[in-house]
Protein backbone atom coordinates (compact mmCIF):
# COMPACT_ATOMS: atom_id res chain seq x y z
CA UNK A 1 0.00 0.00 0.00
CA UNK A 2 3.01 2.33 0.73
CA UNK A 3 4.93 1.54 -2.13
CA UNK A 4 1.44 1.86 -4.19
CA UNK A 5 1.14 5.48 -2.41
CA UNK A 6 4.60 6.54 -3.28
CA UNK A 7 4.81 5.34 -7.03
CA UNK A 8 1.77 7.99 -7.08
CA UNK A 9 3.44 11.03 -5.45
CA UNK A 10 6.32 10.19 -8.01
CA UNK A 11 4.16 9.85 -11.02
CA UNK A 12 2.77 13.52 -9.63
CA UNK A 13 6.21 14.72 -9.24
CA UNK A 14 7.18 14.55 -12.62
CA UNK A 15 4.25 15.87 -14.23
CA UNK A 16 5.21 18.98 -11.80
CA UNK A 17 8.41 19.34 -12.90
CA UNK A 18 9.29 22.26 -15.00
CA UNK A 19 10.10 20.23 -18.23
CA UNK A 20 6.95 18.63 -18.28
CA UNK A 21 4.85 19.68 -21.52
CA UNK A 22 1.92 20.63 -18.93
CA UNK A 23 4.09 23.56 -17.35
CA UNK A 24 3.85 26.00 -20.72
CA UNK A 25 5.14 29.13 -19.09
CA UNK A 26 7.71 30.58 -21.08
CA UNK A 27 9.27 32.23 -18.32
CA UNK A 28 11.75 29.61 -16.36
CA UNK A 29 11.77 31.01 -13.30
CA UNK A 30 7.85 30.90 -13.29
CA UNK A 31 8.29 27.49 -14.24
CA UNK A 32 11.03 26.47 -12.02
CA UNK A 33 8.80 28.51 -9.17
CA UNK A 34 5.35 26.44 -10.31
CA UNK A 35 6.88 23.53 -9.96
CA UNK A 36 8.29 23.78 -6.32
CA UNK A 37 4.88 24.86 -5.07
CA UNK A 38 2.95 22.01 -6.71
CA UNK A 39 5.79 19.70 -4.65
CA UNK A 40 5.44 21.70 -1.32
CA UNK A 41 1.59 20.96 -1.77
CA UNK A 42 1.98 17.48 -2.32
CA UNK A 43 4.48 16.57 0.00
CA UNK A 44 2.64 18.89 3.09
CA UNK A 45 -0.69 17.50 2.45
CA UNK A 46 1.04 13.56 3.12
CA UNK A 47 2.59 14.66 5.83
CA UNK A 48 -0.28 16.17 7.54
CA UNK A 49 -1.89 12.73 6.27
CA UNK A 50 0.22 11.08 8.24
CA UNK A 51 -0.26 12.77 11.74
CA UNK A 52 -3.43 11.37 13.21
CA UNK A 53 -1.80 8.21 11.69
CA UNK A 54 1.56 8.10 14.30
CA UNK A 55 -0.68 9.10 17.04
CA UNK A 56 -2.64 5.79 17.07
CA UNK A 57 -0.17 4.07 15.38
CA UNK A 58 3.62 5.66 17.03
CA UNK A 59 5.32 2.19 16.61
CA UNK A 60 4.79 1.32 13.09
CA UNK A 61 7.40 0.76 11.26
CA UNK A 62 6.39 1.66 7.83
CA UNK A 63 4.20 5.30 8.36
CA UNK A 64 7.93 6.37 10.03
CA UNK A 65 9.46 5.03 6.99
CA UNK A 66 7.01 6.63 4.32
CA UNK A 67 7.37 9.55 6.32
CA UNK A 68 11.30 9.63 6.06
CA UNK A 69 10.78 8.99 2.65
CA UNK A 70 8.72 12.16 1.82
CA UNK A 71 11.18 14.12 3.28
CA UNK A 72 13.54 13.10 1.24
CA UNK A 73 11.93 14.07 -1.68
CA UNK A 74 12.30 17.73 -0.33
CA UNK A 75 15.81 17.61 -0.45
CA UNK A 76 15.77 16.16 -3.74
CA UNK A 77 13.79 18.21 -5.17
CA UNK A 78 13.10 21.16 -3.60
CA UNK A 79 15.63 24.47 -3.22
CA UNK A 80 17.89 23.94 0.52
CA UNK A 81 15.97 27.19 2.47
CA UNK A 82 12.63 25.49 1.19
CA UNK A 83 13.98 21.51 2.33
CA UNK A 84 15.56 22.60 5.51
CA UNK A 85 12.05 24.22 6.69
CA UNK A 86 10.80 20.73 6.46
CA UNK A 87 13.10 19.21 8.14
CA UNK A 88 13.12 21.78 10.92
CA UNK A 89 9.14 21.43 11.27
CA UNK A 90 10.03 17.91 11.52
CA UNK A 91 12.24 18.02 14.01
CA UNK A 92 9.70 19.95 16.16
CA UNK A 93 7.26 17.13 15.37
CA UNK A 94 8.88 14.50 16.66
CA UNK A 95 9.88 16.64 19.85
CA UNK A 96 6.22 16.42 20.39
CA UNK A 97 5.51 12.55 19.83
CA UNK A 98 8.73 11.53 21.76
CA UNK A 99 7.00 14.13 24.63
CA UNK A 100 3.89 11.97 24.62
CA UNK A 101 6.42 8.85 24.86
CA UNK A 102 9.88 9.55 25.55
CA UNK A 103 10.52 5.84 25.21
CA UNK A 104 9.14 5.40 21.60
CA UNK A 105 13.10 3.52 20.15
CA UNK A 106 11.62 4.42 16.85
CA UNK A 107 10.91 7.77 17.31
CA UNK A 108 14.47 8.08 18.67
CA UNK A 109 16.08 6.74 15.67
CA UNK A 110 13.72 8.68 13.42
CA UNK A 111 14.87 11.98 15.24
CA UNK A 112 18.65 11.29 15.25
CA UNK A 113 18.08 10.90 11.59
CA UNK A 114 16.17 13.99 10.96
CA UNK A 115 19.22 15.66 12.72
CA UNK A 116 21.68 14.29 10.24
CA UNK A 117 19.72 15.67 7.78
CA UNK A 118 19.41 18.69 9.32
CA UNK A 119 23.60 18.88 9.78
CA UNK A 120 24.31 18.17 6.57
CA UNK A 121 25.85 20.15 3.17
CA UNK A 122 22.57 19.59 1.19
CA UNK A 123 20.56 21.70 3.79
CA UNK A 124 23.37 24.29 4.43
CA UNK A 125 25.28 24.84 1.35
CA UNK A 126 26.26 28.45 2.50
CA UNK A 127 27.89 27.09 5.92
CA UNK A 128 30.66 25.39 6.31
CA UNK A 129 30.03 23.59 9.70
CA UNK A 130 26.80 22.83 11.14
CA UNK A 131 26.15 21.01 14.39
CA UNK A 132 23.60 20.42 16.46
CA UNK A 133 25.76 18.27 19.07
CA UNK A 134 25.35 19.98 21.99
CA UNK A 135 21.91 20.93 21.26
CA UNK A 136 20.74 17.20 20.97
CA UNK A 137 23.18 16.52 24.05
CA UNK A 138 21.01 19.20 26.38
CA UNK A 139 17.78 17.45 24.97
CA UNK A 140 18.66 14.05 25.96
CA UNK A 141 19.74 15.45 29.46
CA UNK A 142 16.80 17.29 29.30
CA UNK A 143 14.69 13.69 28.58
CA UNK A 144 16.40 11.96 31.08
CA UNK A 145 15.54 14.38 34.10
CA UNK A 146 12.11 13.85 33.18
CA UNK A 147 12.68 9.99 33.18
CA UNK A 148 15.74 8.44 34.43
CA UNK A 149 14.68 4.92 33.07
CA UNK A 150 14.79 6.23 29.31
CA UNK A 151 16.94 3.82 27.34
CA UNK A 152 16.51 5.43 24.65
CA UNK A 153 17.69 8.65 25.04
CA UNK A 154 20.85 7.27 27.67
CA UNK A 155 21.80 5.39 24.22
CA UNK A 156 21.37 8.49 22.38
CA UNK A 157 23.43 10.14 24.68
CA UNK A 158 25.96 7.76 24.03
CA UNK A 159 26.29 8.28 20.52
CA UNK A 160 26.57 12.19 21.09
CA UNK A 161 29.21 12.27 23.61
CA UNK A 162 32.57 11.22 21.45
CA UNK A 163 31.54 14.01 19.11
CA UNK A 164 30.61 17.03 21.74
CA UNK A 165 34.02 15.94 23.29
CA UNK A 166 35.88 16.47 19.34
CA UNK A 167 33.88 19.01 18.65
CA UNK A 168 34.64 21.32 21.51
CA UNK A 169 38.35 20.31 21.32
CA UNK A 170 38.00 18.74 24.74
CA UNK A 171 41.78 18.16 26.73
CA UNK A 172 42.10 14.95 28.83
CA UNK A 173 41.17 16.48 32.05
CA UNK A 174 37.81 18.01 30.60
CA UNK A 175 37.12 14.00 28.91
CA UNK A 176 37.77 13.06 32.67
CA UNK A 177 35.26 15.36 34.26
CA UNK A 178 32.74 14.15 31.84
CA UNK A 179 33.45 10.08 33.06
CA UNK A 180 32.82 11.57 36.66
CA UNK A 181 29.65 12.86 35.83
CA UNK A 182 28.29 8.88 35.67
CA UNK A 183 25.19 9.22 37.66
CA UNK A 184 24.12 7.04 40.90
CA UNK A 185 20.78 7.95 41.64
CA UNK A 186 18.82 4.44 41.64
CA UNK A 187 20.82 1.60 42.25
CA UNK A 188 18.08 -0.64 41.22
CA UNK A 189 17.57 1.49 37.85
CA UNK A 190 18.67 -1.55 35.06
CA UNK A 191 19.01 1.82 32.04
CA UNK A 192 21.66 3.59 34.62
CA UNK A 193 24.41 0.84 34.85
CA UNK A 194 23.95 0.32 31.04
CA UNK A 195 25.26 3.65 30.59
CA UNK A 196 27.51 3.38 33.68
CA UNK A 197 28.98 0.13 31.72
CA UNK A 198 29.29 2.04 28.42
CA UNK A 199 31.11 4.86 29.96
CA UNK A 200 33.82 2.66 31.48
CA UNK A 201 34.46 0.63 28.32
CA UNK A 202 36.86 4.05 27.81
CA UNK A 203 39.08 2.09 30.18
CA UNK A 204 38.84 -1.46 28.44
CA UNK A 205 42.68 -1.95 26.00
CA UNK A 206 40.62 -3.43 23.51
CA UNK A 207 37.57 -0.25 23.17
CA UNK A 208 39.41 2.68 24.59
CA UNK A 209 40.89 3.69 21.33
CA UNK A 210 37.38 4.67 20.28
CA UNK A 211 36.35 5.97 23.29
CA UNK A 212 35.63 9.53 24.92
CA UNK A 213 38.99 9.40 26.33
CA UNK A 214 41.43 7.60 24.40
CA UNK A 215 44.66 8.93 25.33
CA UNK A 216 44.53 8.19 29.02
CA UNK A 217 47.86 7.01 30.46
CA UNK A 218 48.28 3.42 32.10
CA UNK A 219 48.30 4.85 35.43
CA UNK A 220 45.30 6.80 34.84
CA UNK A 221 43.01 4.18 33.84
CA UNK A 222 43.84 1.54 37.37
CA UNK A 223 43.48 4.63 39.06
CA UNK A 224 40.64 5.65 37.85
CA UNK A 225 38.85 2.02 37.81
CA UNK A 226 40.24 1.45 41.39
CA UNK A 227 38.37 4.36 42.35
CA UNK A 228 35.04 3.77 40.65
CA UNK A 229 35.21 -0.05 42.36
CA UNK A 230 35.21 1.91 45.63
CA UNK A 231 32.27 3.98 44.86
CA UNK A 232 30.38 1.44 43.65
CA UNK A 233 31.09 -0.91 47.10
CA UNK A 234 29.94 2.28 48.84
CA UNK A 235 26.78 1.90 47.02
CA UNK A 236 26.07 -1.64 48.74
CA UNK A 237 25.27 0.17 51.75
CA UNK A 238 21.25 0.01 51.60
CA UNK A 239 21.02 -1.90 48.48
CA UNK A 240 22.63 -5.09 49.12
CA UNK A 241 19.97 -7.17 47.54
CA UNK A 242 20.76 -5.17 43.91
CA UNK A 243 22.42 -7.27 41.27
CA UNK A 244 23.86 -4.23 39.04
CA UNK A 245 26.19 -3.15 41.95
CA UNK A 246 28.11 -6.66 42.12
CA UNK A 247 27.76 -7.15 37.96
CA UNK A 248 29.48 -4.02 37.85
CA UNK A 249 31.94 -4.64 40.34
CA UNK A 250 32.71 -7.87 38.86
CA UNK A 251 32.70 -6.29 35.40
CA UNK A 252 35.40 -3.09 36.98
CA UNK A 253 38.07 -5.95 38.10
CA UNK A 254 37.79 -7.47 35.00
CA UNK A 255 38.64 -4.80 33.39
CA UNK A 256 41.31 -4.05 35.94
CA UNK A 257 43.20 -6.79 35.21
CA UNK A 258 43.54 -6.94 31.16
CA UNK A 259 44.75 -3.93 31.53
CA UNK A 260 47.26 -4.87 34.61
CA UNK A 261 47.52 -8.19 34.68
CA UNK A 262 46.32 -8.73 38.14
CA UNK A 263 43.63 -8.41 39.97
CA UNK A 264 42.83 -5.03 42.16
CA UNK A 265 43.00 -5.04 45.64
CA UNK A 266 39.19 -4.88 45.74
CA UNK A 267 39.44 -8.05 44.31
CA UNK A 268 39.59 -10.08 47.58
CA UNK A 269 35.81 -9.72 47.69
CA UNK A 270 35.31 -10.94 44.24
CA UNK A 271 34.29 -14.48 45.01
CA UNK A 272 31.96 -13.01 48.26
CA UNK A 273 30.63 -11.01 45.34
CA UNK A 274 30.07 -13.80 42.60
CA UNK A 275 27.55 -16.07 45.50
CA UNK A 276 26.25 -13.03 46.20
CA UNK A 277 25.08 -12.44 42.18
CA UNK A 278 24.16 -16.00 42.11
CA UNK A 279 22.06 -15.62 44.87
CA UNK A 280 20.10 -12.38 43.53
CA UNK A 281 20.23 -13.96 39.97
CA UNK A 282 18.86 -17.60 39.94
CA UNK A 283 17.73 -17.68 36.46
CA UNK A 284 21.73 -17.04 35.49
CA UNK A 285 23.02 -18.73 38.09
CA UNK A 286 24.55 -21.33 35.66
CA UNK A 287 26.43 -18.38 33.61
CA UNK A 288 27.75 -17.22 37.26
CA UNK A 289 29.22 -20.52 38.26
CA UNK A 290 30.88 -21.25 35.16
CA UNK A 291 32.58 -17.60 35.36
CA UNK A 292 33.88 -18.54 39.24
CA UNK A 293 35.23 -21.40 37.53
CA UNK A 294 36.95 -19.75 34.54
CA UNK A 295 38.67 -16.93 36.97
CA UNK A 296 39.20 -19.85 39.18
CA UNK A 297 38.63 -17.64 42.24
Amino acid sequence: MWNHRRRILQHQFTQSSPDHPTLTEPDGNNQQSKSDEIVEGLITEDLQFLVPLLLRFPKCYWIWNYRLWLLQQTSRILPAAKARQFWTDELGLIGKMLARDSRNFLGWGYRRTVITELESKALNPDTSTTSLVKEEFDYTTRMIETNMSNFSAWHNRSKLIPRLLDESKADDQERRRMLDKALYVDPYDQSLWFYHQYLMCTFDPQLSSNTMAPNLTYEERLEYISTEIDKVVEMLEGAEKCKWIFQSLIQLCLTYKAIASHWPLQAKELRNWMIELEKLDPLRKGRWTDVVRTLQI
